[in-house]
């Protein structure tokens, strides 16, 4: 009896949690209002939207899938377009196995980002395995997992940021020329959608975008500002934002709505360090992932980082612009300002203390430092932008010190402006690597590296024709050595990717830039000014 009514407990919190598993004469109604408002309630009553069509033919309503493994556990998100009140919530994940396929696990969608999550325990990581998805009778998505690529002396990863919604279009140069790379992971470091209050259509618009890049590949996706539906992000442990612009720090929109989209990009990643809950009930999914003999540390550069409104002395005309260039940057260096907050630097000492052997890697969304002078159009130049992890400086000071000591380089998007940079701490050049990817689109709010005196900094890049390079002190007085950036008169407007190639025989990594515009397949195509750029780690 006692285990039959704890089954029964368990079934109704499943359910709870993650959307009824049988039909329902109405849809649950959302917790939030006026957003994501094309995916929920009666969203099959809306008009069309310039987004993409919801109402899809219903054996396409298995959009696609997302999984990572990590110490044998493969955890796999599906998601699905919006569905009928009538349709079930039960979705299973079927294998190819002995030359047929067999169910392995059912799981139940959520109706808010309309989602589900897969984990498997003690996963076969020998071999390619082919799954599947499947909802109903009709509709399924099929991928390949692929088998752990330990044997293989060069790792490969895939970098992107900043989908931009002025270009709806389907990204095939994109989707060909990484399929013919062929890498072994694909990293999105944020603002997969641009569409602010309408995450789950944008996030779908994403998937038909780029899944044929990670159906048969792990793949990493982090939201960053704009996918939660703020311009900007500072998340001081989750508390609720009410000023315009979110400069007092904190989240504008519903826990919910932040929790749903977070559910949607990282359920897939593994098991975070430490799972407790910040302000709100908001999750948190800070974690590593090890793939191919790489360390991967996933952070999230702004839940934790304090807002500059009240703080700070305002120089500008927004809170977190810098217009004067004669202020002090240690007026704005307080004590009490946070960056990555306590929990992540314990997170990044203890992993960077681990597997001494093998090479790392910091993601996350953005530099530790201002790496552009021009923001938006050629007339606003900013002295300093508080929306990079440039500030607070002695917190970024403290990053950049654990990631050095970790012997990690780090890769990050966000800023529309690829760049490499080796970062200064006490001196130029005594810091971690960086490499900032450019913007998938990048015809929205273009940043420019352009020094006020135009001229090179000392110690400048002899291998590339770009006339800014070499040792500049940032609006923040952060050290930098600027090795190579991609301004948007540069070929596609700079708008591109990312290719690292982790080399772990010869203990080096080569950072490659290339354009959206370019055909890789042809053996005619260039990367942009100054890539590749190759770096030796001990």
């Amino acid at each position: 009896m006692c285990k039959l009514l704890n089954c029964c407990l368990l079934l109704f919190a499943m359910q709870w949690q993650t959307g009824f598993a049988q039909p329902q004469s109405t849809p649950l109604p959302s917790p939030f209002k006026n957003i994501d408002t094309l995916a929920t309630n009666d969203w099959w009553n809306r008009p069309p939207n310039e987004i993409i069509n919801l109402n899809v033919n219903r054996d396409s309503v298995v959009a696609f899938g997302l999984y990572t493994v990590h110490a044998n556990v493969l955890k796999l998100t599906a998601q699905l377009y919006p569905l009928y009140p009538d349709e079930t919530r039960k979705i299973s994940l079927a294998l190819y196995q002995d030359e047929k396929w067999k169910v392995v696990q059912i799981q139940y969608v959520n109706e808010f980002g309309w989602s589900a999550l897969f984990r498997i325990e003690n996963w076969d990581y020998s071999k390619h395995t082919k799954y599947r998805i499947t909802h109903g009778k009709r509709a399924y998505f099929e991928g390949t997992i692929r088998k752990n690529p330990d044997y293989k002396n060069e790792i490969v990863m895939a970098a992107l940021s900043c989908n931009s919604n002025k270009d709806r279009g389907l990204r095939k140069n994109y989707v060909r020329n990484i399929n013919y790379q062929d890498p072994d992971l694909m990293f999105f470091a944020g603002d997969q959608s641009y569409d602010h209050t309408e995450h789950t259509a944008a996030w779908l618009k994403f998937g038909l975008q780029f899944r044929e890049t990670f159906r048969n590949r792990p793949c990493i996706t982090i939201p960053d500002d704009h996918d939660i539906g703020q311009g900007n992000l500072w998340g001081e442990n989750g508390k609720l934002s009410t000023s315009k612009g979110s400069s007092d720090g904190g989240y504008t929109y519903h826990p919910e709505y932040v929790k749903m989209v977070e559910r949607c990009q990282t359920a897939h990643l593994p098991d975070p360090y430490d799972p407790t809950p910040i302000e709100q009930g908001i999750g948190v999914y800070y974690t590593n992932l090890t793939l191919g003999g790489i360390d991967f540390a996933i952070l999230e550069d702004r839940k934790f980082k304090s807002g500059p409104e009240g703080k700070i002395p305002q120089q500008g005309p927004r809170p977190d612009h810098i217009r004067n260039p004669q202020y002090n940057p240690s007026s704005i260096d307080l004590e009490g300002l946070t960056l990555l907050g306590e929990r992540q630097l314990i997170f990044l000492k203890d992993w960077g203390s681990k597997n001494s052997g093998v090479m790392k890697v910091v993601l996350s969304q953005t530099g530790f430092c201002g790496g552009a002078h021009i923001h938006g159009s050629l007339d606003n130049r900013l002295h300093a932008d508080l929306d990079s992890n440039g500030w607070p400086q002695s917190g970024r000071d403290e990053a950049l010190r654990l990631i050095k000591n970790a012997n990690a380089v780090h890769i990050a998007g966000d800023q529309h402006l690829a760049t490499v940079i080796q970062h200064g701490i006490n001196d130029f050049r005594d810091g971690p690597w960086a490499f900032i990817v450019p913007a998938i689109v990048n015809d929205y709010y273009s940043r420019w590296w352009w020094p006020e005196d135009e001229q090179a900094g000392a110690n400048s890049n002899n291998n590339t024709a770009l006339p800014w390079t070499g040792d500049y002190l940032d609006g923040f007085g952060n050290r930098i050595s600027m090795m190579a950036y991609v301004n948007p008169e540069s070929p596609s407007n700079g708008g591109g990717y990312g290719l690292i190639r982790f080399n772990k025989i010869e203990k080096n990594i080569t950072f490659e830039c290339w354009p959206r515009n370019s055909d890789v397949t042809t053996g005619k195509a260039t990367q942009f000014e100054g890539w590749p750029i190759t770096i030796t780690v001990d």
